[in-house]
């Protein structure tokens, strides 16, 4: 068998038996109708598992169907429209867990794997290559969603909650998206993100956070400018964006800026600004450094919290 085939197939054996197909009913009277499907995968022992807010919102019962076919009640644990993610309980033992990698340090062009239930056909493999990070997304509520990953998997209705994972079998987010009418651009949530959010839910329920109003991407710092203000990062968010009436907007933050520091802290990644916007900030004055057209200009913003989805 070729390299390629292995590489994949090994990855796969890794995760494959924590993926699971997710059933959504809503009740009409006596009767339950069907009203959508996803995926998700366990990532707990005592049987906690990540998929997509979009997936199990509004509905009134959940059914969790493993590789083996068992079936089982899911529990909505918590969940967070704002970032698309939830997370959801089922009880029994001796699952099969997925190892949570990290989405820190991923590099354009490295092999990525999608598992999920597209179109309800449960357990289906695509691969593709990683296009993009530190992308900026608007989710199906119209909230942004920051730190995405971009990548030319193959994404369907049904692969929504379902992990991405790298040749190491090791998850690395959660697919999410894809962009209509487009082909070869999907978007998964960068598990440091996810595990963040997690935490949140599964302790207090919900996620607080401050919000800035920005849309991002990371890129690279022309050397010139590096050199010429010493920067100590290689890389920096430029805007592409930002939304009407946000803190940002007021900030006098513009489309073209590379944001290089927040809170007098240098950034080289949108999950960097993504872990400093905790709650902490909401209401709290500041400072942040941005390049404009060569130049390096010093502004203040002022974080709100994140309002509802």
């Amino acid at each position: 068998m070729d390299n390629y085939s292995t590489i994949i197939i090994d990855a796969l054996a890794k995760v494959t038996n924590a993926v699971v197909k997710i059933d959504v009913y809503k009740q009409k009277g006596e009767k339950k109708f069907p009203a959508g499907s996803g995926s998700g995968f366990i990532f707990s022992s005592d049987g906690l598992l990540f998929t997509n807010d979009h997936v199990v919102h509004a509905t009134d019962s959940i059914k969790i169907t493993l590789p083996d076919g068992s079936e089982f009640k899911g529990e909505l644990i918590g969940h967070d429209k704002d970032s698309d993610i939830a997370i959801v309980k089922i009880y029994g033992s001796g699952y099969s867990v997925a190892k949570l990698g990290t989405s820190t340090n991923l590099k354009i062009g490295q092999l990525v794997i999608a598992i999920g239930n597209p179109l309800g056909y449960q357990q289906s493999v695509s691969a593709g290559i990683l296009s993009g990070m530190g992308r900026t997304m608007r989710g199906i509520n119209g909230q942004l969603i920051d730190n995405v990953i971009q990548s030319d998997v193959a994404l369907n209705p049904g692969n929504s909650g379902g992990p991405l994972i790298n040749t190491d079998g090791e998850v690395i987010g959660i697919n999410t998206a894809i962009i209509r009418d487009a082909q070869g651009i999907s978007f998964t949530i960068g598990i440091d993100s996810a595990k963040e959010i997690a935490d949140q839910l599964i302790q207090f329920g919900k996620v607080s956070k401050a919000y800035i109003g920005l849309m991002l991407q990371d890129i690279e710092i022309n050397p010139r400018l590096r050199n010429f203000y010493q920067l100590k990062e290689t890389r920096g968010l430029l805007i592409i964006g930002t939304e009407s009436g946000s803190p940002a907007e007021r900030a006098k933050l513009q489309e073209g800026d590379i944001l290089i520091e927040f809170d007098s802290k240098s950034l080289k990644s949108s999950i960097e600004l993504v872990k400093r916007l905790g709650r902490d900030k909401i209401f709290t004055p500041t400072p942040v450094k941005v390049i404009r057209k060569g130049k390096l200009i010093e502004l203040s913003v002022f974080p709100v919290e994140r309002p509802a989805a």
